[in-house]
């Protein structure tokens, strides 16, 4: 039967029938917010390309995670700029180094009531950019970077991070940090795979927000953007080497690579809502040319549909705020 029959306007008439009938719904439970801390920093610095987003004092990175903590957000993805850069990353596995120091320092703030996560990858800290270092040829070598993320991870763990995020597309990277972590005692520290990461134009703001000194691209390492089934078998290969969690980055233009993942996943799967993405509508929306609150919520919510559990976004404790209000 159709029409006169059906008419699914009727579930649309009012605002309680339609938050009745939603089919999904955010929860700030679901929401990682991405954070930044640069070494050196009296006051904390704005990030021109993404508006609302700073690199973070200690003083201020804390309070951060303490609103996190009272407005419900899940976690904190944390990412830290040294002073200071070599050719290996050595301030990566520094456990004095700004972001190990970053992770204790919130540990210490917000304990167990907020999900430290920490970034493992080489990219912040080098003076070449890249998320591995590099060989004679200046080439990103796979195998020589993995002992060094199997150090970070270490590091990290020993700092106070709950769960662990390999972004640097290494091959093997998720088993040898397994290995790592579960050789020196942390069992249980968790690890989430970046299992598709691709290379997009929308990392640009992100490039500001770290001050990166990359020369090239990353095109032999992330994946690309013209590829479907091999991020099928990139999410396989990492779930095999021990990922509890595995991520889709970015999220915008990856929808369907999400789902795809979404489908045959065991275990949780998360999106990140990147910087361009984040850029774009905040760029928007100060033009007067969108909604911006409609802009985000709805944003989110088709990362959200499309079959993420956790989605990263710049906008988690806003938007947690906004379902607070809700309520």
């Amino acid at each position: 039967m159709s029409f006169p029959q059906h008419r699914p306007r009727r579930l649309r008439t009012k605002p309680a029938m339609r938050r009745m009938t939603a089919e999904y719904r955010l929860d700030p439970a679901e929401l990682v917010l991405p954070a930044f801390i640069r070494e050196g920093l009296s006051e904390p610095n704005p990030i021109t390309s993404m508006p609302g987003v700073l690199q973070h004092t200690t003083d201020t990175l804390k309070r951060a995670a303490a609103e996190a903590v009272e407005l419900g957000v899940g976690g904190i993805m944390l990412f830290g700029i040294p002073a200071e850069r070599d050719a290996a990353g050595s301030a990566g596995t520094d456990p004095d180094g700004v972001l190990n120091k970053a992770i204790a320092d919130v540990r210490a703030e917000v304990g167990d009531d907020l999900v430290i996560m920490s970034d493992v990858c080489l990219d912040e800290f080098t003076d070449h950019g890249h998320c591995g270092v590099l060989d004679a040829n200046g080439v990103v070598d796979n195998d020589t970077t993995l002992e060094i993320y199997g150090r970070m991870a270490v590091e990290q763990a020993r700092a106070g991070a709950h769960v662990l995020g390999p972004s640097g597309m290494m091959d093997g990277q998720v088993a040898v940090i397994r290995q790592a972590l579960d050789e020196a005692g942390f069992q249980d520290v968790s690890v989430i795979a970046y299992a598709a990461k691709y290379a997009s134009a929308f990392y640009g703001p992100f490039r500001e927000a770290v001050d990166s000194q990359l020369k090239g691209d990353r095109r032999t390492y992330q994946m690309d953007a013209a590829n479907r089934r091999e991020a099928l078998l990139e999410v396989e290969l990492d779930l095999e080497e021990g990922a509890d969690m595995v991520m889709v980055k970015p999220a915008m233009s990856y929808l369907d690579i999400l789902a795809d993942v979404a489908a045959m996943s065991p275990v949780p799967v998360a999106a990140y809502q990147i910087s361009g993405e984040y850029a774009m509508i905040e760029a928007a929306a100060a033009n007067g040319w969108i909604d911006r609150r409609r802009a985000i919520e709805e944003s989110v919510l088709g990362i959200k549909r499309a079959g993420a559990n956790i989605i990263l976004t710049y906008w988690a404790a806003e938007l947690a705020a906004w379902l607070k209000e809700s309520k």
